[in-house]
């Protein structure tokens, strides 16, 4: 049997935080923070507890984002400590896991409230409902523009053979999606508000935060099923593991693969370890090499198994 791996691959040279995103997830807290407080206390002065409501709900916002602010600056901390075999990634993908969760309480939030004023109506204040609305909405399409900007050019910057969910950053998506979330239920509330105010139509308000309850919903169950499948190494049927074994079969096509385990430890980065059965006298490190050409491919281990021929 023969056995090889890579040299040891340190922690830090794994993709470990991301300075760009955590300063600007920052700026995205302070003014989640700067707007939660003047709605509630503009829903304590004006009486409305639409405001005050919505003050609260963006609470559980400005809490997931410190969350993945938090997740930054632990994966930074820790890069170089040597107990994390694979780096520490995955801190950031459990706070976007987590933020996932605050995501789900957020839309069941919006559905009980909405649920309990279509029974129970309450008096409307429009102008400074609609006033703060507006002010919210201008916040939230700042902050998701700076979040957006990182979150879609955090992809491919290592070739070909990265694919499009390789390289997203799960703790900036996260963030991302609170912040979008707080943005989308901010227009609908608007139109609600508006058709109230110039049409009596005020069963809107409640309706429309069903919708927004809903579109929340399909953000947090998607993010909980991409952070899920990080975490668990849920990643077997992810075309890196097809490209492993065409490389294989290439390299030596009498070869014949028994044991492989691919799974993420870094954005866009694998680990591979694969066991082979090879007559044809090849080392590991011939495989390895022709492996190399997958750049994220970062620790490879390769065991050829030949068989006993004694007799």
């Amino acid at each position: 049997m023969n056995k090889g791996s890579n040299p040891l691959i340190h922690s830090h040279q794994f993709d470990e935080g991301n300075p760009v995103a955590e300063r600007k997830t920052r700026f995205a807290v302070i003014l989640t923070l700067v707007m939660m407080v003047a709605e509630i206390i503009g829903g304590y002065y004006y009486g409305s507890m639409a405001l005050l409501a919505d003050g609260w709900h963006m609470s559980t916002h400005a809490l997931a984002l410190g969350l993945s602010v938090g997740a930054y600056v632990l994966a930074r901390r820790y890069a170089q400590d040597g107990r994390f075999a694979f780096g520490t990634w995955k801190i950031e993908v459990l706070a976007g896991y987590t933020s996932a969760l605050f995501l789900l309480a957020v839309a069941l939030l919006m559905f009980y409230q909405s649920i309990e004023r279509l029974i129970a109506p309450v008096m409307i204040h429009y102008h400074e409902a609609i006033f703060v609305a507006v002010l919210g909405l201008v916040i939230n399409l700042i902050t998701a523009w700076l979040l957006g900007d990182n979150h879609h050019h955090d992809h491919d910057h290592h070739g070909n053979h990265h694919h499009h969910d390789h390289d997203h950053d799960l703790n900036l998506r996260s963030a991302y999606l609170h912040v979008l979330a707080d943005a989308a239920t901010s227009v609908l509330a608007i139109i609600a508000l508006i058709a109230g105010m110039l049409w009596g139509a005020s069963w809107l308000d409640p309706v429309m935060g069903i919708v927004g309850g809903v579109l929340v919903s399909v953000w947090a169950v998607g993010l909980l099923r991409d952070t899920g499948r990080v975490l668990l190494d849920a990643h077997m049927d992810d075309p890196v593991v097809e490209e492993v074994r065409e490389v294989i079969a290439l390299v030596d096509p009498e070869a014949h693969i028994t044991d492989l385990h691919v799974w993420r430890v870094g954005k866009g980065k694998y680990s591979v370890i694969l066991s082979l059965h090879s007559n044809n006298g090849m080392s590991p490190n011939d495989f390895r090499d022709a492996l190399s050409i997958h750049e994220e491919l970062v620790h490879v281990t390769v065991e050829i198994n030949q068989p006993d021929i004694s007799l």
